[in-house]
């Protein structure tokens, strides 16, 4: 069932150390395309949200960005720039809004100890409805073509595999090292699904025969890739100036493969 998966990626992510991100946060500083961050008021909720926009003439699919166990760091904004740098307006919802001290989120909390606590203890309603409100949002912007991606790693890439269980209307998912929903679940998804592991993490890579059968079984589109070599956070990983070359390698691989799908669906 879902919430086991779920609870040990908590546990081993919330084990990992967070590299420093200056480097992630200088190259945002360095982005010449428009960002901002929004207030989006839902369920009597202020939901903060992180949006880049592409420097494009026409109307783009939208990207819901969903964020590490680390909230939304500076790795997490660097992302979703990097993805309106490909063309799409790209949203990162701080799932960790109301939190923090004095109603603060991911940067209020303070470091990764409490801003893993606090991704704990969130409510699966409350996120859902967070990640629906954002979506929402971003596709009722004059930039927006009305086509909505979804994206998430580790804890989010889990949490991007149940949002394509839960969003009709849905273009694709794009689940990075991320836990699989139940059978149940996965027989509501109605968009394909593309999921993208490490080879040197049988915790999560271990998993993907079973979703394989299970996505076969209910007629579901799956596509799952595992790169040799490569480590559990490979997509932040093999961007820090110290990547392995597998990391590095992993990464490139999984960009040329998202840019390929969402440029047939735009």
């Amino acid at each position: 069932m879902r919430c086991i998966p779920t609870l040990l990626v908590l546990a081993a992510c919330a084990a990992l150390p967070l590299a420093a991100q200056d480097w992630a946060k200088a190259r945002l500083e360095q982005s010449p395309r428009h960002r901002e961050m929004v207030t989006i008021n839902h369920d009597g909720r202020a939901l903060s949200a992180f949006v880049a926009y592409p420097e494009a003439s026409t109307k783009r699919p939208v990207v819901l960005v969903i964020h590490e166990i680390f909230g939304l760091s500076d790795w997490a904004q660097e992302v979703t720039d990097e993805l309106a740098a490909a063309g799409y307006v790209a949203i990162a919802p701080d799932l960790l809004s109301g939190s923090g001290p004095n109603g603060g989120g991911t940067e209020a909390l303070g470091g990764q100890t409490a801003v893993g606590r606090a991704i704990r203890d969130l409510k699966p309603e409350q996120i859902e409805a967070d990640l629906n409100a954002a979506a929402d949002w971003a596709l009722k912007q004059p930039a927006s073509s009305k086509k909505l991606y979804v994206i998430g790693f580790c804890w989010g890439g889990g949490e991007s595999f149940k949002f394509a269980t839960e969003r009709k209307g849905l273009s694709a998912a794009f689940v990075f090292y991320g836990s699989t929903p139940s059978e149940d679940a996965l027989a509501k998804i109605t968009a394909p699904v593309f999921g993208f592991y490490a080879g040197n993490d049988a915790r999560i890579s271990a998993t993907v025969p079973a979703t394989r059968a299970s996505t076969a079984k209910l007629g579901k589109a799956y596509e799952a890739v595992i790169y040799d070599g490569a480590g559990h956070g490979f997509m932040r990983a093999g961007e820090q100036p110290d990547a392995t070359a597998d990391n590095a390698k992993a990464r490139d691989a999984a960009w040329a493969k998202i840019k390929e799908v969402m440029a047939r669906g735009r």
